[in-house]
């Protein structure tokens, strides 16, 4: 039996930060499965799966090691062990349209929605905490005022409920580079549009005034980019002759719901690895 974490390494470039860590890690019979690493301004992000033998590990001098490097390198260093085949812990954050949160509630309470236990939502406004409440799941109103004390409380939420990854179940603010990295291909959104077509919050009123004759959503993965992230599954409908802006938008949340939620069991039942922007199952 194998060991799986994932280590998270955040804050301003130097040299020999990847040498450092991935030369601890191999005296501590690490195996690297996979590294991805990147410079933005300046800022320096890594995102690193190892894997040991179950005997081989001491946890504890893993986490005490990283400790010291994050301190000597003065960077943010996590670690989050993992095991593929258990149950993953799933964190939604929401606005206040309660449709894509619904489905899958619903999904989880009659079963369809297996792998993964919603454990926590976590709300912008507080307009569905009853929804989340009546499910039996903790709900956090965290204001959008500040974005950066926002997003650290959001982290700390979500590292305090061990989430494995996050769906955003029309989550009307954007999130900073600096949040993303930390979860990177483990944020799923619903965007109403088919991507890379419009863009931005105003999706189905960019399709209704260019007169598109088949409107559709994406669920994607997301990246620094806005809207710009890997997409896992799309879906579409036609525009009939006559339809309305507010026709056209109740349908398109019908196609939110199914299609987040196809993206969250294939996420979950298949092994999702983005190559070169591109979502493929492997």
């Amino acid at each position: 039996m194998k060991r799986f974490a994932t280590v998270t390494v955040i804050g301003r470039d130097k040299t020999g930060v990847i040498a450092r860590i991935t030369n601890f890690l191999f005296h501590q019979g690490a195996n690297i499965e996979a590294l991805e690493e990147q410079v933005t301004r300046g800022q320096f992000s890594m995102t690193l799966q190892a894997s040991w033998p179950e005997k081989k590990l001491n946890e504890t001098a893993v986490r005490q090691g990283l400790a010291e490097l994050a301190r000597e390198l003065e960077m943010e260093i996590t670690l989050r062990f993992t095991e593929p085949h258990r149950t993953q812990r799933m964190a939604i954050m929401v606005t206040r349209e309660p449709h894509c949160l619904e489905a899958i509630l619903k999904a989880w309470k009659t079963r369809k929605l297996r792998r993964a236990d919603p454990v926590v939502v976590v709300g912008n406004r507080p307009e569905l905490e009853p929804l989340a409440r009546s499910h039996g799941l903790p709900f956090v109103h965290i204001p959008w005022d500040d974005r950066n004390r926002a997003e650290q409380e959001a982290l700390r939420v979500l590292d305090e409920h061990q989430t494995d990854f996050v769906v955003l179940a029309r989550f009307m603010k954007i999130l900073s580079p600096n949040f993303v990295w930390r979860y990177k291909n483990k944020i799923i959104n619903i965007h109403p549009s088919l991507l890379p077509s419009f863009p931005g919050p105003q999706a189905y009123r960019q399709a209704y005034e260019r007169g598109v004759k088949i409107v559709g959503v994406s669920a994607h993965f997301v990246t620094m980019h806005l809207d710009e992230g890997p997409i896992i599954a799309q879906s579409a409908f036609p525009v009939k002759p006559g339809m309305t802006l507010q026709q056209i938008i109740e349908e398109g949340r019908k196609h939110e719901a199914r299609t987040l939620l196809r993206a969250i069991q294939l996420y979950l039942t298949k092994r999702l690895d983005v190559y070169w922007g591109i979502v493929k199952e492997v």
